[in-house]
């Protein structure tokens, strides 16, 4: 019944985790599994923070359009364009980061992987966009002084943080993670479907390896838009009947090492 329920819920997939990581259950059969990309963080600070800069940035490209008096209309509009587009999709790609998460039950408890490797194909992209639209740029230039102004700013920018990004381990490694959890049933305290987020929240107790005490935390169980209710009546009859099954806002706090 559990794998027609899983398959109902296109669950019952293969999954392809990342060689850093490996099941701790692997030995039992699944009962259910899935995979998904989230955003394991705050997401209403993120968008705050999105809509500010988008802002910011819009007041920028018409201060650039103004500096372009001189320019001819067609360009004018296109580079400040050009502007705004391209500092919004580089903040968009910090404020709305997504992580890997793969999910595991079995009769022994639940486990999941979450992975984020350091996404090479930017530097080639940054790399080769920055080239172009300086050669671009440059050309328009013998027409128009004025965009050397763009260059320094959309090109010479590109360029510069290309340079950082490769240069930089500590941004690889800020952007690079390979996490693997483990909990049993028994230590799972308190079952809650998420009204704010497509999230099931499992509270639970464990007693580190070393530690004389109980450390009490969250596991958001990230699922698709509408499958959350499922996975939770899923998950309920291997928890103790005295844990509490509700409805609840629950936070969503980065992940930590």
């Amino acid at each position: 019944m559990h794998s027609v329920f899983a398959a109902a819920l296109n669950f019952d997939k293969a999954l392809d985790l990342p060689p850093q990581l490996q099941w701790k259950y692997a030995n039992e059969p699944e009962l259910m599994e899935w995979t998904i990309r989230a955003r394991n963080y705050n997401t209403f600070a993120a968008n705050s923070i999105f809509y500010f800069m988008a802002a910011l940035i819009l007041g920028g490209s018409f201060i650039m359009y103004s500096v372009y008096e001189g320019m001819s209309q067609p360009w004018r509009t296109l580079s400040c364009i050009f502007f705004f587009i391209f500092i919004l999709f580089t903040i968009s790609c910090m404020t709305h980061q997504k992580v890997d998460f793969a999910y595991r039950i079995t009769r022994s408890g639940i486990e999941y992987c979450e992975w984020k490797d350091f996404p090479k194909w930017a530097l080639t992209f940054l790399k080769w966009f920055s080239g172009i639209t300086a050669i671009i740029f440059m050309f328009l230039a013998t027409l128009d002084p004025a965009f050397l102004i763009g260059a320094l700013i959309g090109p010479g920018g590109m360029g510069l943080m290309y340079l950082s990004m490769l240069n930089s381990k500590s941004y690889q490694e800020m952007h690079t993670q390979y996490h693997h959890y483990a909990f049993k049933w028994e230590e799972i305290t308190q079952l809650a479907i998420a009204t704010n987020r497509e999230v099931v929240d499992l509270k639970y107790s464990v007693t580190q390896e070393g530690n004389d005490f109980k450390i009490n935390w969250s596991l958001n169980v990230f699922c698709k838009r509408k499958q959350k209710e499922a996975v939770a009546n899923f998950i309920k009859p291997y928890l103790s009947p005295d844990v509490p099954f509700i409805k609840a806002k629950v936070n969503v706090p980065m992940s930590t090492d």
